[in-house]
């Protein structure tokens, strides 16, 4: 039982470094777009992590990224943004786990199965979602005279999260048979 724990936090480690490394490679959106950037697949670590240990472990290390992230680019106000934009938004990804009886039996030979995608779709949504609710509330300071504080959050997460979302599906319908073989 210790060496399946030592080699989940070693995964963990791992990827949360991985994922690191892919959100410093980014394509950062013009400011008259609304801002953002879109990294190079820096969710898929993330996701990968979920699908292979399940929604626990998924959901508690997409937090400690988030928190690494804050570091790293800290965009902190109020404690409430820091638990939405952060903890909550990165540990959202982990919501992937939901799926990891499907990755289970795809690595058993398995083909990959529509719970699988359906699961990664929740945790970017649910990236998505936390965000949007920290734009409408806490960043909604920012938002044009006259700009509805929700609708603006809309356009300023989805101008950023959409392409992302879509880099992320390409490039793991690419990889994700490749590492389901890992053990």
């Amino acid at each position: 039982m210790k060496s399946k724990s030592t080699q989940m936090i070693t995964e963990a480690g791992i990827l949360i470094a991985l994922a690191t490394v892919l959100s410093l490679l980014k394509i950062s959106l013009p400011i008259n777009l609304q801002g953002g950037s879109i990294t190079a697949g820096s969710m898929i670590p993330i996701l990968i992590f979920a699908l292979r240990w399940g929604l626990k472990p998924g959901i508690l290390m997409g937090a400690v990224y988030g928190m690494i992230q804050m570091i790293l680019e800290p965009y902190a106000m109020t404690p409430v943004q820091i638990f939405l934009d952060y903890g909550m938004a990165f540990g959202a990804l982990g919501l992937a786990g939901f799926a990891k009886t499907s990755f289970d039996a795809m690595r058993n030979g398995g083909k990959a199965k529509f719970s699988i995608y359906l699961a990664i779709l929740l945790g970017m949504l649910g990236r998505f979602l936390s965000h949007f609710v920290a734009g409408g509330t806490v960043w909604a300071i920012y938002a044009p005279e006259g700009q509805n504080p929700w609708m603006y959050s809309f356009i300023y997460n989805g101008s950023y999260m959409l392409p992302e979302i879509l880099v992320t599906f390409l490039l793991l319908g690419v990889l994700l048979r490749p590492l389901s073989k890992i053990k």
